[in-house]
């Protein structure tokens, strides 16, 4: 079953991209379909009504701009901070602690974290992250982790619930 959605859907994707129906572009559609089910259909989860569930699409698209929002502002930030030489940075590892469980939205909030410039995800160890900072703000893990993760944890939370 697993195989078959990987198929569907790595089908669909070609279709889309190619924007085309002609049976030799479905042709090497299904061909390579076949191929990346046979590599990667296993990350596949066991049940599909959680990851077509309506709820989590939604808050999904509600989370791409969100996370838009913030990565602007940290580009513009640290834009200000390389073009103004007298602003004060404060780089240094900082540990965050998320409550997210699964790998899948842990794996997703490290890239939020890496990709908003002015942090960098460095590991993860269990419900720890640790992240290097250009401007480190406070002293504590908790201050730390409200500062970077929680803006994004609580739509993930919601995404992954």
């Amino acid at each position: 079953m697993k195989q078959l959605a990987c198929i569907i859907l790595v089908l669909l994707i070609w279709m889309a991209l190619t924007w085309s129906v002609q049976w030799e572009d479905l042709l090497a559609g299904l061909l390579f379909s076949l191929l990346i089910a046979l590599f990667v259909s296993e990350m596949y989860p066991e049940h599909l009504d959680a990851v077509l569930n309506p709820r989590r699409w939604l808050w999904f698209i509600f989370y791409v701009p969100y996370f838009l929002y913030y990565c602007v502002k940290a580009n513009f930030d640290v834009a200000y901070r390389v073009l103004h030489p007298d602003t004060p940075i404060r780089p240094g590892f900082v540990k965050v602690r998320t409550t997210l469980q699964s790998d899948v939205a842990k794996t997703l909030l490290a890239n939020s974290i890496t990709l908003t410039p002015g942090t960098l995800t460095v590991d993860i160890d269990g419900q720890d992250f640790y992240i290097h900072w250009i401007n480190v703000q406070g002293e504590s893990v908790e201050e730390h982790t409200r500062t970077i993760v929680k803006r994004f944890e609580r739509i993930l939370q919601e995404i992954f619930r």
